[in-house]
């Protein structure tokens, strides 16, 4: 199993067990299954012994890496983020890689900026200041949120230290759907 590390933190923030997708710009988006933790089926239980009404309803992705909710942000906080986020983040990857980034920031900045007032901001568990944020959004109609991130800002490792063979998967922003 492949795990995607924050580059700037070394937190997990997405393995390749959750499917994901590049949408804009290298954006990564996935959308998680919400889990009520209420299988009776799987318990041993019988099928008509109905949903514990105070069972605790968590989203697998926040829940899998103890990704931490952050205070929301205005357009001018993000610009600000991002210029931050874009200086550190650059003098990390390699000459390929910074092309690639600096080629699609601008836009994934503007994508993420339309749609400002309807995300959701988390970091990883260690909560650093200078790490990447996972973004989420509720698309129209969804109950589940669809979480975005900055492929570039990702870095693959695994129990086997087995690579992509594709690096050019990871270009600007990642979705997972």
């Amino acid at each position: 199993m492949l795990v995607y590390q924050d580059l700037l933190t070394g937190d997990e923030l997405l393995s390749d067990s959750f499917a994901y997708k590049e949408i804009e710009n290298g954006i990564l988006a996935r959308s998680p299954k919400v889990d009520i933790g209420a299988n009776p089926s799987a318990e041993g239980g019988e099928e008509d012994e109905g949903v514990d009404d105070q069972a605790v309803k968590v989203v697998d992705i926040v829940d899998t890496f103890r990704l931490q909710e952050q205070p929301l942000f205005d357009k001018k906080q993000f610009v600000a983020y991002m210029k931050k986020y874009v200086k550190l983040l650059t003098p990390k990857l390699d000459e390929e890689k910074q092309e690639l980034f600096k080629k699609n920031v601008e836009a994934a900045t503007k994508f993420l900026l339309s749609k400002i007032k309807d995300l959701q901001f988390f970091v990883g568990e260690s909560m650093a200041d200078d790490s990447s944020l996972v973004f989420a959004y509720y698309k129209d109609g969804a109950t589940d949120p669809t979480f975005l991130y900055f492929g570039v800002g990702l870095k693959e490792s695994s129990a086997n230290y087995v690579k992509s063979k594709d690096p050019a998967a990871f270009k600007c922003l990642i979705k997972r759907d």
